[in-house]
């Protein structure tokens, strides 16, 4: 027991001043003992404090679309989901959603959907247009596969992030979990969003059927090497109306020793504590933030919607007020002694982007 505790702090203290941990050794902190663990997330805390400071960034997210057209099996959304009621918010009303969110004090938006066809590039653009035009927002959309020219497009309507996340870097794995998608397919996006400018988001689901400590691992190295500026990471949660309704969810412990361990690789990337972290445990995004995270997307999408944006069950916030959504959000910041960032939150990393 000693050995590994000493082990794990010999680990933590060199990713601490540096030194970049190997696929062997990002295993070890994965499996180690859940006693172990706080050694892990207090050291992911200091790193967070050094490379990105005490601010938390918000980040308001509108769901503006819950229609998809692929069939994951975990999701809620997939195509075959015929209990779902389906709706899409006209342009006018996303960017009303949007002009909302920065009256809330929101620097930044995330304009999230299912991969839905009727939002063509020329829609996008329009929503896009439209909220630059009309407010000194930050946009980041994440609304899944285009090709490099659409995205490139995106990018010059003046969206300036995308999240887009790959969920597992095992093929074999991606692949059962998404019949109709391409690992590699998804991989060539977000090296075109690259290409593109703009500031890429990805990440995955911790406790997937199938998962291994192993493909966690890579996971986490598949981030440092996509170099990304931002990384989701959260727990699997089963829905009942999907093909994984009835296997075991993911561990909010293995989520945030995830989340640690990407803070000790990507040590300035913005890293989100997850609503789904939040539903698993009602303190789930504060153990998070002092994990090393540092951004939170609270809900503002209109109420009406809030319930049919069913990725998972039990989703946390879904009947709050969005204006009772910042300021509760705010004074859940305020009680761990962090401050609400006043910037647009944009990359830390040392590019041109």
């Amino acid at each position: 027991m000693t050995n590994q505790m000493e082990r794990i702090g010999t680990l933590c203290s060199d990713a601490e001043k540096g030194k970049a941990l190997t696929r062997e050794e990002i295993i070890e902190l994965l499996v180690c003992e859940d006693q172990y663990s706080n050694i892990i997330l207090e050291a992911a805390d200091r790193v967070r404090q050094g490379e990105v400071g005490d601010h938390v960034h918000l980040r308001g997210l509108i769901e503006f679309s819950n229609y998809c057209k692929r069939n994951c099996e975990y999701c809620g959304l997939r195509r075959a989901n015929k209990k779902l009621n389906r709706y899409r918010l006209e342009i006018e009303e996303v960017i009303d959603t949007a002009k909302n969110a920065e009256r809330l004090g929101y620097r930044s938006v995330v304009l999230q959907s299912g991969e839905d066809p009727y939002y063509t590039v020329d829609k996008i653009c329009k929503i896009v247009e439209g909220i630059k035009s009309s407010t000194d927002l930050a946009i980041t959309l994440s609304c899944g596969e285009f090709s490099y020219e659409e995205y490139k497009q995106m990018r010059e309507a003046g969206a300036d992030r995308y999240l887009l996340r790959f969920e597992t870097s095992s093929k074999e794995l991606y692949k059962k979990l998404h019949p109709d998608s391409d690992y590699d397919q998804r991989i060539q996006c977000l090296n075109d969003l690259r290409r593109a400018g703009f500031q890429v988001g990805s990440g995955f689901m911790v406790g997937l059927p199938g998962e291994t400590p192993e493909i966690l691992a890579d996971n986490l190295l598949l981030l440092r090497e996509l170099d990304v500026d931002m990384a989701g990471i959260g727990p699997f949660i089963p829905n009942p109306d999907t093909e994984l309704g009835e296997e075991n969810g993911g561990l909010l412990i293995d989520a945030l020793k995830a989340v640690a361990i990407a803070r000790l690789l990507l040590r300035n990337a913005h890293l989100p504590a997850t609503t789904a972290l939040g539903t698993l445990d009602p303190r789930g995004r504060e153990k998070a933030l002092c994990a090393g995270a540092n951004v939170v997307m609270p809900n503002v999408s209109p109420m009406k919607y809030r319930e049919l944006y069913a990725l998972y069950p039990n989703k946390i916030c879904v009947t709050d007020d969005p204006g009772h959504c910042r300021n509760c959000i705010t004074g859940k910041i305020n009680g761990l002694g962090r401050s609400v960032a006043k910037d647009h939150g944009h990359t830390l990393k040392n590019t041109n982007k």
